[in-house]
């Protein structure tokens, strides 16, 4: 059975992302090609992280109209949106980024969840 592994990160919307990941960056320490990063060991590469994401518009949340989106890591997402699909939940759209596989689903309340298999490089 396919399952969540993780928190891949959170995403929130914010005036000016560029000075949110900056501000993570002095005062956090964080800092990542995507935004702020928490490495889960001290390998980089492949090695597990979360995303602190910041969006200047909510857009990339739609349809949900809340603020933020919650990203989770699974181990195997086409197993994962299989078993959600069994259970009769809707599955808004699917993409592989080469980088990771990705879907999304809205939950109970409305918020918009990303679910996150992130891939080996090559």
């Amino acid at each position: 059975m396919a399952k969540i592994t993780g928190l891949g990160g959170v995403f929130h919307v914010v005036k000016d992302p560029a000075v949110t990941r900056a501000w993570y960056k002095e005062y956090l320490g964080l800092e990542g090609e995507y935004g702020p990063m928490l490495r889960w060991s001290e390998e980089t590469g492949d090695a597990p992280y979360s995303l602190i994401g910041a969006f200047g518009s909510g857009e990339y949340f739609k349809p949900s109209d809340k603020p933020f989106m919650v990203n989770f890591r699974v181990d195997d997402l086409d197993a994962f949106i299989a078993e959600l699909k069994a259970k009769g939940l809707d599955i808004l759209d699917y993409s592989d980024e080469g980088y990771g596989k990705f879907a999304w689903i809205i939950d109970c309340d409305g918020v918009k969840l990303e679910l996150w298999q992130q891939v080996e490089a090559p």
